[in-house]
């Protein structure tokens, strides 16, 4: 069993505890986690470099104002970081990290990467209303438990990836009943090891994944194909009916990690409707659409980035006519992930399969 720390505090002060003295000794000279912005409720991902701001910190609250591995990608594209940081991330922000560096899009040099065995998190609406506080009590039931709380995000309720697989350090949280009065960091590697000798606690060794996961997995299994179920994108009938509501806000793409370039195709001005096209297609469609090409718009951002999906659920959560965006991708992304056994964030190492060519790769396709 995985060395762990424990220490006799609720899970999230237990985090705080241990990120207080990484700063305090000097081992980090950041921490890059969820801080509240002001009395209202407002939070945002932010990097701390004083043991007063971090008093604002809520590492393991249960929101995403953006995927975190998006926003350590801006942090370390330009360069990495020449001091050590201690970032806090989901699991699904931890796995887009992994594949915005191996598009070159970000460094992990001196990060220690602290993840929690994620319960889920609300929707961003429920931050804006205040109604994820009036929720915390039973989420913090839930996840003790090891139950899906009806009030996250469908994603995370769908979600078969939250125990994080790249950290350097686990937070021990869904599943464990004692999380209420307990916080044990699992040491993943040698760097975790080493960030946490002389910190508050007891060593001990615990399992990463024990039995009272199980049923955690099997209902987010079972829920992921109920909520695969509810999607009709069969055929060109059914993606125009899913995709129809869409405004072409792009707000799904601007906060996809995956989605980087610095300008998109559906961007620019080749797909801006035309003047020729304003004159002629009334005349010969009987109507034009306004915005035009949205489907095409999705059709393409799925192509570039469904196999890397990391199913983390902001492009749903920010679509203003509620388009299930996520679910669909998500969808579409398993069933191409299986074809190139490819899982995303599993390894920095594994190279994307669109930037990789095998000459035999479905050789007999087209053959019979």
């Amino acid at each position: 069993m995985p060395k762990a720390l424990k220490m006799d505090v609720e899970a999230s002060q237990g985090v705080k505890n241990f990120l207080k003295h990484l700063l305090e000794s000097g081992k980090v000279k950041g921490v890059f986690a969820l801080k509240k912005m002001n009395d209202s409720g407002a939070v945002s991902y932010s990097l701390i470099t004083s043991v007063e701001e971090l008093a604002s910190a809520e590492p393991l609250m249960p929101l995403m104002p953006e995927n975190a591995g998006q926003a350590l990608s801006r942090l370390t594209v330009k360069e990495a970081l020449k001091e050590p940081v201690a970032a806090v991330l989901r699991p699904c922000e931890l796995r887009a990290f992994t594949e915005l560096v191996k598009r070159v899009q970000g460094s992990e040099d001196n990060l220690l990467l602290i993840s929690p065995i994620c319960a889920g998190v609300f929707p961003l609406s429920s931050a804006t209303d205040g109604s994820w506080e009036k929720q915390m009590a039973s989420y913090a039931e839930s996840s003790r438990e090891g139950k899906i709380h009806p009030g996250v995000r469908k994603m995370c309720q769908a979600c078969t990836s939250f125990i994080p697989g790249r950290a350097d350090i686990t937070v021990a949280f869904a599943g464990r009943k004692d999380t209420g009065s307990s916080c044990h960091l699992i040491l993943d590697t040698p760097r975790g090891e080493e960030f946490a000798q002389g910190a508050p606690g007891t060593p001990e060794t615990v399992e990463k994944e024990p039995a009272e996961l199980a049923p955690l997995r099997e209902a987010r299994a079972a829920r992921r194909s109920e909520v695969f179920k509810e999607i009709d994108v069969q055929g060109q009938k059914g993606l125009i009916k899913t995709f129809a509501p869409c405004l072409g806000c792009h707000g799904c793409m601007h906060v996809c990690p995956i989605c980087h370039c610095v300008l998109c195709v559906f961007d620019s001005k080749m797909y801006e409707l035309q003047p020729w096209s304003i004159e002629s297609e009334p005349e010969s469609k009987g109507g034009i659409r306004v915005p035009s090409g949205t489907l095409f718009f999705h059709l393409g951002r799925m192509a570039h980035m469904a196999v890397s999906c990391v199913n983390c659920g902001m492009c749903s959560d920010v679509c203003p006519v509620n388009i299930p965006v996520s679910e669909v991708f998500s969808m579409v992304g398993d069933q191409l992930q299986k074809v190139f056994e490819y899982v995303p964030g599993r390894d920095v190492e594994e190279s994307v399969p669109s930037g990789t060519y095998k000459e035999d790769e479905f050789a007999g396709i087209g053959e019979q």
